[in-house]
């Protein structure tokens, strides 16, 4: 494994590190754990993510992912650290919020020209997940804390934010309103395989808030908006580009509303739950094509368009209570031909009613809300804190039939650029809207209840121990070439135990 460290890596690390000696000493102030270890054991078995249209595609192995974590609190002040070192057989995806889509020699492939060692996702890697220190003494509520580092933000739908990013968040947590209101950007990605951020993220800082009011018990009414300011430059036309280069700058600006009935607290009891979210999204953008340039056998950058981005998307759920341990319910989602989500989201809650976070857009398919209209049947077992399953069928289909759609967990060979030069990252029939169908499958047994301290839960997408497992079964529709497979498939099974 190397173990080749940029600067603003190897400053988090020491930062990190230090933090995870120092918090010991905290940690004596306070009473509950705060310092563990996560050790998680992944097997993954995947066929034909590129759905039969190039070599590889497949995926079998068996990872062992380490997290060590330190936090330490002395009066109003606070401090948290977690580290990773995953070791595994094959480039699989030990953590959920990795959705980064590799061929089958760990070369990112999703809207890619040509490869960058820089962005090699290798097999086994260190990295620091998180590192930050917090204050909780604006207020005399116990919700209230500001932090600043690298840290997981993370709302309940998962479909605005759910990652870790360097940022300075301020949120505040009571029984009748919930506020957020911070700024983030990315500056690297503290791992020792990705050694260069991503096209999308040089450059590009966030700003963001939300408020929630529970105007009436158990049922949520709130607004949050989000703007993104895309900076850094464009390849002029003609100059040789590739998978490091921006494609895209400007400035793009969500504002949305939702409602729930608490729905994506898995303990409630509820007969009847509801969730719906309704977004707009506005902004300017250039944005520059590509094309092959046969003669320097690259790519190179093609004339550069300025755009209005204008699109809206919604999320619509509804789920009934059986009885103590069964529900059932439905869920729709449309997104325009124009929208695109933040960057920071994982798409992933606990939209079925219990406590596993499932991919809202498919365990195989992981769709991005990007001109896709899916609906979704779904039923739903819990037995008390030990064992929970979702069995959920998708249905997937463009909006717009003559556009390309955002990422997903399939990735064909792509065959064609669109009107404005841009290579597409999937292949799709020019005019047909179906995308396809898939079966889902999560199961979950729990062994014990974990002790944490509040301020990190949410760096924890589990409390417990537990064994689980998240298949997936997906069936290309037509809009698909006539040439891919009929069917793709990803199953992993995780099983966590922390010291």
């Amino acid at each position: 494994m190397k173990l080749k460290l940029n600067p603003l890596m190897a400053a988090g690390m020491g930062l990190g590190f230090s933090m995870m000696w120092a918090t010991p000493t905290l940690a004596a102030l306070t009473d509950t754990q705060n310092f563990g270890l996560e050790v998680k054991v992944t097997g993954q078995m995947e066929d034909d993510r590129d759905l039969g249209t190039r070599s590889g595609g497949d995926v079998n192995g068996v990872g062992l992912d380490l997290r060590p974590w330190a936090y330490g609190e002395s009066g109003d002040w606070s401090a948290y650290a977690m580290g990773q070192v995953v070791a595994a057989t094959d480039t699989i995806q030990t953590d959920p919020l990795d959705q980064q889509v590799t061929d089958a020699n760990g070369q990112s492939t999703q809207r890619s020209r040509s490869t960058s060692n820089s962005r090699k996702v290798d097999d086994s890697y260190a990295a620091l997940r998180e590192f930050w220190i917090g204050y909780s003494g604006f207020t005399a509520y116990p919700g209230e804390i500001l932090k600043v580092g690298r840290q997981r933000l993370r709302n309940d739908d998962g479909q605005w934010h759910d990652t870790n990013i360097e940022a300075v968040n301020w949120t505040f947590d009571t029984t009748l309103l919930k506020a957020e209101v911070g700024a983030a950007q990315r500056f690297s990605e503290y791992r020792t395989d990705l050694t260069e951020l991503s096209a999308q993220d040089k450059d590009r800082s966030h700003l963001y808030g939300d408020v929630e009011y529970q105007w009436t018990p158990g049922q949520w009414a709130g607004i949050r908006a989000h703007h993104s300011h895309d900076g850094g430059s464009l390849k002029h036309q003609g100059e040789p580009i590739d998978d490091l280069d921006k494609t895209t700058r400007g400035d793009l600006t969500w504002l949305g509303l939702q409602a729930n009935s608490d729905a994506y607290n898995y303990r409630n009891l509820n007969t009847v739950n509801y969730w719906g979210s309704l977004t707009w999204l506005t902004g300017d953008r250039d944005r520059i094509g590509s094309r092959f340039d046969a003669i320097g056998d690259q790519d190179v950058a093609g004339e550069k368009t300025d755009e209005n981005v204008n699109g809206w998307a919604t999320d619509l759920g509804l789920r009934f209570r059986l009885d103590p341990m069964w529900q059932v319910g439905g869920a729709y989602s449309r997104a325009s031909k124009n929208y695109e989500q933040n960057g920071l989201e994982s798409n992933r809650s606990n939209w079925t009613g219990t406590r596993s976070r499932v991919h809202r857009f498919g365990e195989a398919f992981q769709g991005e809300m990007a001109n896709v209209e899916s609906g979704s049947l779904f039923a739903s077992w819990q037995m008390q804190d030990e064992y929970d399953a979702s069995l959920i069928y998708h249905k997937f289909r463009r909006v717009d039939g003559h556009s390309p759609i955002g990422g997903a967990g399939v990735n064909p060979a792509p065959e064609s650029t669109d009107v404005s030069g841009v290579l597409q990252s999937l292949q799709l029939q020019d005019g047909n809207k179906d995308l396809g169908q898939e079966m889902d499958l999560v199961v979950t047994k729990y062994f014990k209840q974990g002790l944490l301290p509040a301020a990190v839960s949410q760096s924890f997408d589990e409390p417990s121990a537990l064994i689980r497992l998240r298949a997936g079964v997906f069936k290309p529709g037509d809009a698909y070439q006539s040439g891919v497979d009929n069917y793709m498939h990803r199953a992993i099974v995780d099983v966590i135990w922390r010291f």
